[in-house]
């Protein structure tokens, strides 16, 4: 390479000399030359590949899988795990890196491909490497860098995005994702690389026969499950009990498959499982957009449910960190939202601590700022601190860093509406697998009261409100244009200086953007101590709020908002006006 610039990161006016490297430069393959070329006469799919290099966001490097600098593919995740080697080496020296690091991929096309090729780099680099011997959930890779004390951690994923898109998220040596600041490192240490045909490569077999990859499994596994046992709130209950839920789980093709269903037999459980989503299949056949957020992945469920009477169905997406809940209501089946599954968890948790005598004196509960207030109210109630932050569960890995392995606090439950969950501290990600057994028991806990979980929920709401959330999802094009839309479109809201959303008045606004919170009406200006984000955030009066934010994993502005009424109809009522109200601000964003 004869220029002084790394052609996988490089600037934004140069798409054109980085598209020419890649197809006259014997560093890369002849397949992806061949796809090269067929762009060749397509100036803007080559400058949408190729304007920018892949960059972290707040689940990590995620794309679609195609040839490009901003694509996933083998010459990215060396490029970006060449970096990660170089940023460990920088931070720890040779002495930590004794522990070496420990990569997990999941169903995903290529998934495999990509684990190696950062295990050769790794490797490359006198790193020793420990890759699970098949696909596993990312909360178990979570785990398995605490367990093992290595210095990182890598997972190939895409979480619950569509075939297309592989991804690569990084872990640190607490098995939290990284913070804002050491992403910000590893990014720099990225942008460093001057050469990536100079990027080491280890041989596999070479480094196999050296040590210096090694492969693991079965006993990670065994120590999780052990570990994930001790957070049951009521193992008192009968094996009977337990029996008398009627489960039945879906993996998503994916790798919460054996683990999922391991832990629920050993609980107790009965569990069933939809055979045709049981296998891994990149391809996802069934389900297009393996989301457990989205109604849609649970068709199959469903289906089957009608026939065999399930009371609880279960869906992990393909890396298995989320979990979706739908349950039956007679005839019917109704989606929970992770809103109101994370206020039943911590309901649950806080409860089964209190009544046992176990809640500590500096617990502390965590959610995101897009989540329900209903949790503020739930640990006010059993007098427990809760923190909020940003959207990204590596926000509330960060917390549990901060406050309990260099504080003095306990941390107990965490949530984020979009369907993640934490208890316990074994793993520091959200957690499908742990959260699928909380849930089962939450469920037969009720049962045996005469309780569904959706009376569990009218429950919280008499108590504490009707609070309804709601998200809208403005989805644009994934390319440079659509970059450029998202961006304009957050510029415009800010100056647009809203007062109002149809009936609900702004009461006080939230620039995270440039760090302050202040009051319309008195001009206070308060700073907030979260990281710099793209989000603007509107508290409006009668306990309502909008919040804006750019995805930081999909190409979509997502809206969330929320009203509350202690009467139902009341609060059906209020939040229709707010959606309707929000309809035309978001259409006029994209009219400039």
């Amino acid at each position: 390479m004869s220029e002084a610039s790394n052609e996988l990161t490089g600037t934004e006016d140069n798409f054109l000399e980085k598209y020419r490297f890649w197809l006259t430069s014997d560093y890369f393959d002849a397949e992806t030359k061949r796809e090269l070329l067929a762009i060749e006469n397509d100036p803007a799919e080559i400058e949408n590949r190729f304007f920018k290099g892949l960059e972290f966001g707040t689940g990590g490097m995620r794309g679609v899988m195609e040839a490009g600098t901003d694509r996933m593919n083998i010459y990215t995740v060396r490029n970006a795990t060449q970096g990660f080697a170089q940023y460990l080496r920088t931070l720890y020296g040779n002495d930590h890196l004794l522990n070496g690091v420990v990569i997990a991929y999941d169903s995903r096309r290529n998934s495999y491909t990509y684990a190696l090729e950062s295990a050769r780099v790794l490797a490359g680099n006198g790193i020793k490497v420990y890759v699970f011997d098949s696909l596993r959930p990312t909360p178990e890779l979570s785990f398995a860098v605490k367990y093992l004390e290595a210095a990182g951690g890598i997972v190939i994923t895409a979480s619950h995005n569509p075939k297309e898109y592989n991804g690569y998220k990084v872990y640190g040596p607490d098995g939290a994702q990284m913070s804002v600041s050491d992403s910000d490192l590893l990014e720099s240490s990225i942008r460093s690389i001057r050469d990536i045909t100079e990027i080491m490569l280890a041989n596999l077999q070479i480094a196999r026969d050296s040590g210096l990859i090694t492969d693991i499994g079965k006993e990670i596994d065994d120590e999780f499950i052990k570990s994930l046992k001790t957070l049951r709130i009521h193992p008192e209950m009968p094996a009977e009990t337990l029996k008398n839920v009627n489960i039945l789980y879906t993996p998503l093709y994916g790798a919460g498959n054996k683990l999922v269903r391991r832990l629920l037999s050993e609980v107790g459980f009965k569990v069933d499982v939809v055979s045709e989503q049981e296998l891994p299949d990149c391809d996802f056949p069934t389900a297009p957009y393996p989301n457990p957020e989205d109604i849609r992945s649970f068709d199959s469920s469903i289906k089957k449910a009608k026939i065999t009477g399930a009371d609880l169905l279960l869906a992990t997406d393909p890396d298995s960190d989320r979990l979706g809940v739908v349950v039956r209501n007679g005839e019917q089946y109704v989606q929970l939202t992770g809103n109101q599954v994370g206020c039943l968890l911590m309901d649950y948790i806080l409860a089964g601590k209190k009544q046992n005598g176990l809640i500590p004196d500096n617990a502390f509960v965590v959610k995101t700022i897009v989540s329900t207030g209903m949790a503020v109210k739930i640990a006010k109630y059993y007098g427990v601190e809760i923190i909020e932050v940003l959207t990204g569960f590596k926000f509330i890995g960060e917390q549990i860093k901060l406050l309990q392995d260099n504080g003095n606090k306990k941390y107990v439950f965490g949530f984020e509406e979009s369907i993640g969950y934490l208890s316990g501290t074994f793993s520091r990600d959200k957690d499908g697998v742990g959260a699928s057994m909380l849930v089962s028991e939450m469920a037969a806990y009720n049962q045996q009261k005469g309780l569904t979980l959706l009376q569990a929920i009218k429950g919280l709401s008499e108590v504490f409100g009707y609070m309804m959330t709601g998200t809208i999802n403005k989805v644009i094009s994934d390319d440079k244009s659509g970059m450029d839309k998202i961006s304009r479109a957050m510029t415009s809201l800010r100056k647009k200086s809203l007062d109002h959303f149809g009936s609900f008045r702004v009461i006080a606004v939230r620039d995270y953007l440039d760090g302050k919170r202040w009051e319309i009406n008195t001009e206070r200006i308060d700073i907030l101590n979260l990281p710099q984000s793209n989000v603007l955030y509107y508290e409006l009066d009668d306990d309502a709020w909008v919040c804006f934010r750019p995805s930081g994993t999909e190409p979509k502005i997502k809206i969330y908002y929320e009203i509350c009424d202690k009467i139902e109809v009341q609060a059906h009522l209020k939040f229709l006006g707010l959606e309707s109200a929000l309809l035309p601000v978001i259409d006029s964003l994209f009219d400039v």
